[in-house]
Parts: C-alpha cells; structure tokens; sequence
C-alpha cells in the first residue's frame, strides 16, 4: 500500500511526476508543483480528473479560473483548453481515462 501525497516530493522551481498506472484505456500520474510553476494551456483529446491532495492549484478551463483545494477535484473535458498554475506549492493526481 502506497499514501498518494508520499509518492512525489516537491521541489522548489519544478514539477515533479509520478506513474502510478499507464495502459490503454488510461493513466493516473502524481504530480507536485513547485510555487508559481505551471503547465501551460493546452488541449487533449481525453477527459480528465485532478484531484488535489495537498495545497490548492488555479485551473483554467475555456478561460475561466477555478481555485481547487485539498480534498477538491475538476473535471478536464476532453478537447476544451485548459492550464494549470501553482500559486503555491501543491500535489495533484491526474487520471485520464482514454476509453
């Protein structure tokens, strides 16, 4: 048995991920951001999950800004652009299910 929140460290100026699982129907990968790190927007072709797990992240989806905190989880919707920014340092589990 693994505790999520354990499975990444953070690190100061980085993004840090890991693989959890990866097949073809899906993945779910750890991520922790550093403070003020992000992913820039982007698209894909498949719907996602974030789940935060620890701190809060503000997620961009069409233009719209959601502040998500420890405990929250947003729906990604598959084809829709969206980005992700660390105004302070948290942890996401990402799932995208592809099937």
């Amino acid at each position: 048995m693994n505790v999520l929140i354990d499975l990444v460290k953070y690190q100061e100026t980085s993004i840090v991920s890991h693989s959890i699982l990866k097949n073809k129907a899906g993945n779910v990968t750890v991520f922790a951001f550093g403070k003020n790190e992000g992913l820039s927007e982007h698209t894909a072709p498949f719907e996602a999950l974030i789940q935060i797990v620890d701190g809060m992240a503000d997620i961009t989806i069409s233009g719209k800004m959601h502040h998500v905190s420890t405990g929250e989880f947003i729906l990604l919707p598959a084809n829709q652009p969206h980005s992700v920014y660390a105004p302070e340092k948290f942890k996401m589990v990402l799932t995208m299910i592809k099937s």
